[in-house]
């Protein structure tokens, strides 16, 4: 069998080295699927890097995008004519036409199996009308599908054999809008590397100056602003209290967002996306309070692991999170977690709010945007360090359960094997 990974156009077709979480994904199932089968990963092509060559058995092909630089221009005169949200060119198939493209017409040659998409539904009818046989996957790490052009969308995915999305939650949301195409859409969870990311041997939760910690892009949709406001709270009962901020400044941009979303939380954070997130952070944080409050920028994985090794608590307080992939790091090395009860944080976490034994609750919720919950839920959790160590142990062992990248890829090759027959 031979299976093509297309990552979106500004994944790097090289093992990734930064934060990309799909290419991350494609990455850490594509070495697992090399045992059984051949994998192809598309991307593009950066300056530094071969636009062919084998790393781990992995064939990696890089895609120039020198065509869609002379389409931005495009991208331009949409802002500046304010066309419908649901329609934005980013959803277009002129939206990197020369990058889809160059890959569907390499895949003709390549003679694959099965091509597996990341997000961009537009992709699936060109590769289909360059490779009628191949079976196509589409695999969702965000809204789109239900937030974009609903008869747009029914004709792209009508042309794909399985919808696969990263948590129960988006693929909830798109059978609701396409109820014809439910049988399609599958759930498979985004992943943790269980050898990298393990318990600190030494770990000693500290309840003199607790260390708070977040990891994630730096974008207002992440609510660290929400965070910073209720680490103010936190400080008046632990005056030592730190909080690191762990995760480069990367705004999402408008239209992919707060455009398209019908959530008030989400469309109220527009003002937001005008100037610096980082620099408003910063200029929110009390001037008592600066030396306590701390921005790493952006980390590679392996250096992730001792900030989260030496952390006494993980928040993710996101306003829109599909996911929430540093809960799971985090629960890995054994750290209890706090996420807002948004999105898919409810299936990373197992909490104390669901239907669960107490044994294997692994974190706590708090609802999304309000901060006094939060500043009370990380309260919760300092002031008991027994139920610090037995979230943690829960933790590791809900990953390890359902996580842990051979899992996610003995998930993965379980729905290939069943939904595309």
């Amino acid at each position: 069998m031979k299976i093509a990974f297309i990552n979106q156009p500004w994944t790097i077709a090289a093992p990734p080295q930064g934060s990309d979480s799909t290419g991350i994904w494609t990455y850490q199932v594509a070495r697992y699927l090399t045992n059984n089968c051949e994998v192809i990963y598309y991307g593009n092509q950066a300056k530094s890097e071969k636009s062919n060559y084998f790393d781990e058995q992995i064939c990696y092909r890089g895609i120039s995008l020198k065509f869609d630089s002379f389409l931005k221009p495009l991208r331009i005169l949409e802002k500046k004519l304010n066309l419908n949200p649901q329609v934005p060119y980013f959803a277009s198939q002129l939206y990197y036409l020369g990058y889809i493209l160059l890959v569907a017409l390499d895949l003709k040659k390549q003679q694959c199996d099965i091509i597996h998409i990341h997000n961009f539904s537009q992709f699936v009818p060109i590769v289909r009308y360059f490779n009628p046989r191949a079976k196509i996957v589409l695999h969702m790490h965000c809204e789109w599908l239900s937030q974009l052009h609903a008869p747009t969308i029914a004709k792209r995915i009508a042309q794909a054999d399985l919808i696969l999305s990263c948590s129960n939650y988006i693929t909830n949301k798109i059978r609701d809008r396409f109820p014809q195409f439910a049988a399609r859409c599958q759930t498979v969870y985004n992943g943790v590397n269980t050898d990298i990311f393990v318990p600190n041997p030494h770990q000693q939760f500290n309840s003199i100056a607790p260390k708070l910690l977040f990891v994630g892009r730096i974008s207002p949709e992440k609510g660290i602003h929400l965070l910073i406001e209720a680490f103010e709270r936190v400080v008046q009962r632990y005056p030592q209290a730190q909080l690191i901020i762990v995760g480069p400044e990367v705004i999402v941009a408008k239209e992919f967002l707060t455009d398209l979303s019908d959530n008030p939380q989400i469309t109220a954070l527009a003002p937001l996306y005008a100037s610096s997130y980082l620099q408003y952070l910063k200029n929110q944080i009390s001037p008592h309070l600066v030396s306590q409050v701390t921005f790493t920028g952006s980390l590679r994985q392996e250096e992730l692991v001792p900030y989260y090794q030496n952390a006494d608590l993980v928040v993710n307080p996101s306003l829109s999170e599909a996911f929430g992939m540093s809960l799971v790091e985090a629960m890995a090395c054994e750290i209890p977690v706090i996420g807002a009860r948004v999105g898919g944080m409810p299936e990373a976490i197992c909490s104390a709010g669901a239907s669960a034994i107490a044994e294997n609750v692994t974190g706590l919720l708090f609802e999304s945007g309000n901060t006094v919950a939060l500043a009370e839920t990380i309260l919760q959790i300092l002031a008991e360090p027994s139920l610090q160590v037995s979230l943690g142990k829960a933790g590791r062992a809900r990953v390890l359960e359902l996580f842990s990248w051979q899992r996610i890829a003995e998930r993965l090759w379980q729905d290939y094997h069943t939904n595309l027959k």
